[in-house]
């Protein structure tokens, strides 16, 4: 059977599920990850629910099939039926890691004082933090043990192309393809993403437990 870390790897590669409008159900990677996978034309639902009730309520939505796994009402559906909360739909990005070392000093952090530390390490696994003047980074293992970058930038150093540079580093300390997962509303961090390398690759809706 086909698990969803075996489609995460194979879109970072490049290679795709097929554009064919239907729906894959996989199990969940681990109980703490479940949600919803939009590619071009093609869902990958990853919960440990039955297959059949999750094809049965996504054909009971009013809407375009193909925007169906992503539509409020399946997605509230689903939590209601797992128990689960959802932040956010975002972007999911992928970039291939950097040889070399960063460009920019940075500073391992130890402790669990920065925010963003603590947010990463309720959500992920073998998570690691460096600082640099103006910023954080941090790595992480999260769904379906792919690694994932976040990144803050203080407010008073925006706009001077330190989140592209955090970013960039991140690909260089990652060894291995680098995830991110990306609020569409917020621009700016998209296009500081997108001028590091990383490529979009669908949308995710992470259900989180209450």
């Amino acid at each position: 059977m086909e698990t969803l870390a075996d489609i995460l790897d194979a879109a970072a590669r490049g290679a795709f599920p097929p554009a064919d409008g239907r729906t894959t159900v996989v199990p969940q990677p681990s109980a703490r990850d479940a949600g919803v996978l939009s590619f071009t034309a093609h869902s990958v639902v990853f919960t440990d629910e039955d297959p059949r009730w999750v094809h049965e309520t996504l054909r009971a939505i009013p809407c375009d099939p193909l925007c169906a796994t992503m539509n409020a009402r399946f997605l509230t559906a689903l939590m209601d039926r797992t128990g689960r909360e959802q932040e956010t739909v975002d972007a999911l990005l992928v970039a291939q890691p950097l040889p070399g070392r960063p460009g920019l000093p940075l500073t391992e952090l130890t402790g669990p004082g920065h925010a963003l530390v603590a947010y990463a390490r309720a959500r992920r696994t073998e998570v690691r933090a460096w600082a640099a003047e103006g910023g954080v980074v941090v790595l992480g293992r999260g769904v379906a043990g792919r690694l994932e970058v976040s990144v803050e930038v203080d407010e008073a150093v925006r706009r001077r192309g330190l989140g592209r540079s955090l970013v960039t580093a991140a690909r260089q300390l990652a060894g291995e393809p680098l995830w991110a997962q990306v609020a569409p509303g917020n621009a700016r961090s998209v296009r500081a993403f997108q001028a590091a390398g990383y490529r979009p690759v669908g949308a995710e809706a992470l259900l989180l437990r209450a």
